[in-house]
């Protein structure tokens, strides 16, 4: 009776066979058709499965420029040109269960595993502050034992209690294995801002093949764990798909039902969505011999047809991908960004040795062929953008963007509903564009060199001068110059 019932409950999340049918009914779809598609995405209401088949299959290279450039126009609408930074956090590399793609699998017996104590947690956490972060991703691998409740809430206390100078961790985003209501309602209480959590591939098939044993062969009680995650409070939540598993198109159809679902259940859809490729990762089968690889041009395509079908939520790009093709990706729909990120627990603190990283086995269009060397043999998966923070917001702030370091929204309440208010319409960038400014002038005041703080001065002009409401410019100003006079942490 339990399998039947979840079984219809998967059927209603994710149907499968309409999503095949979907994708079969759609594939000759004219030109004309998707144009009219995307047209009607710049209104900002986003978009049907049937109507997001039909931009992913479609092959016209007039109409892919179209895609991109109006992913980048409704991206501008709802969050302006800002880019939010942060660094993901690794506190363990125990895990239980065996993931055919994953560095921490169990069956990885060369691995040497570590749970960081409240020093290491500490120290990590320095260094971040160091390097101007103001917000982290905790992750941890599934081990209930070494790494339960009790033990992220003495890491998150940590974080947060951890300060050098004006520099300070304001906001913890959480990426860790489903737990039960009542852990959801502790990770809330310890003041986490969104609750992350990929169902790496909603294929059912192949997500049992891939996932052969621990607690996370158990498809339904991942599926339904951003259901438990707000019914405990937690207003936030981010999902997400690792592509290469399964065939993109499916993936991208079935979170698109996941956000529909929980929008109809609980009147809010998903806060962010993430969009990791697989990458190499030692003794990991899947990581290098790939069974639906995702083309650079599909990535381009997907991430762009994303943002136009759920075009209020935060999509974000970790440094698994390449500095080019990251460049490329921030202009068609990306709006968080992850920089200079170790994915193995202490990568910040420790000395790296000063190797030349090798080159991937699965090169995919040219644009990603380095990754990190101690990555592919400590961490969960491998990097490829190697810039460092200063080096990304150099880059970002020379093409036009706003580098973000804001928390407010979390810390004023514009969550959940709220935010949706403020993000779907596209008035939340009254918010976005004023605290980046802010955010990004302590930024280069406490962290920034000589080079970056003349780009980054120059941008804050302009930008500023952007503001177009003239009560909100001038109040922007009158911030400006008190965080020169020395004070910190001020937003809208």
């Amino acid at each position: 009776m339990i399998e039947d019932f979840q079984l219809k409950m998967h059927r209603e999340m994710i149907p499968i066979e309409e999503i095949e049918q979907t994708l079969k009914t759609t594939g000759d779809v004219s030109a004309r058709e998707a144009r009219s598609i995307i047209q009607k995405a710049e209104g900002l209401k986003g978009l049907t499965p049937d109507e997001a088949a039909v931009l992913l299959q479609c092959r016209d290279k007039q109409i892919s420029g179209l895609l991109y450039q109006t992913a980048k126009r409704v991206k501008e609408s709802i969050y302006g040109n800002r880019l939010v930074l942060f660094a993901p956090l690794y506190l363990t590399n125990t895990c239980i269960n065996n993931c055919l793609y994953c560095g921490f699998r169990r069956a990885n017996r060369t691995l040497e595993r570590r749970v960081l104590s409240e020093e290491d947690i500490r120290s990590e956490t320095e260094t971040l502050i160091r390097d101007g972060h103001k917000r982290v991703l905790v992750v941890a691998g599934e081990s209930p034992r070494e790494c339960g409740i009790d033990y992220l809430e003495r890491a998150i206390k940590t974080i947060y209690s951890t300060k050098i100078g004006h520099g300070e961790i304001r906001r913890i985003n959480v990426n860790v294995a489903p737990l039960h209501i009542g852990e959801f309602r502790r990770l809330k209480a310890a003041g986490i801002g969104t609750y992350q959590l990929f169902q790496e591939t909603y294929h059912l098939p192949t997500y049992q093949k891939v996932h052969p044993s621990g607690p996370k062969s158990d498809y339904h009680h991942r599926l339904t764990a951003l259901d438990r995650a707000m019914e405990a409070g937690i207003d936030d939540v981010g999902m997400g798909v690792l592509f290469g598993l399964y065939d993109y198109r499916f993936e991208v159809l079935a979170l698109l039902y996941h956000a529909r679902y929980l929008e109809k259940k609980s009147g809010v859809g998903p806060h962010t969505v993430s969009v990791p490729r697989i990458e190499p990762a030692a003794h990991a089968p899947l990581s290098t011999n790939l069974p639906s690889a995702v083309s650079d041009e599909d990535f381009m395509k997907l991430i762009a047809v994303l943002r136009l079908a759920i075009p209020y939520t935060g999509i974000i790009l970790s440094t698994r991908e390449s500095a080019g093709l990251r460049d490329k990706l921030f202009h068609i729909g990306v709006s968080q960004i992850s920089a200079s990120s170790k994915t193995y627990p202490g990568g910040y603190t420790e000395t790296s040795p000063s190797n030349n990283p090798p080159i991937s086995p699965f090169n995919k269009g040219g644009l990603r062929g380095i990754w990190d060397k101690a990555g592919f043999e400590r961490g969960q998966f491998t990097t490829s953008d190697l810039r460092s923070t200063s080096e990304v917001i150099r880059d970002i702030s020379q093409d036009g963007f706003s580098p973000s370091f804001c928390t407010a929204c979390y810390r004023v309440g514009r969550t959940g509903q709220e935010f949706m208010d403020h993000a779907k319409p596209g008035h939340i960038q009254k918010f976005c564009l004023p605290n980046s400014i802010l955010s990004f002038k302590e930024y280069l005041l406490d962290y920034g060199g000589e080079e970056l703080r003349k780009i980054g001065e120059s941008l804050i002009e302009k930008q500023t001068a952007a503001i177009q409401d003239a009560h909100l410019r001038k109040a922007t100003l009158k911030k400006l110059q008190e965080i020169e006079m020395g004070k910190r942490d001020l937003y809208f």
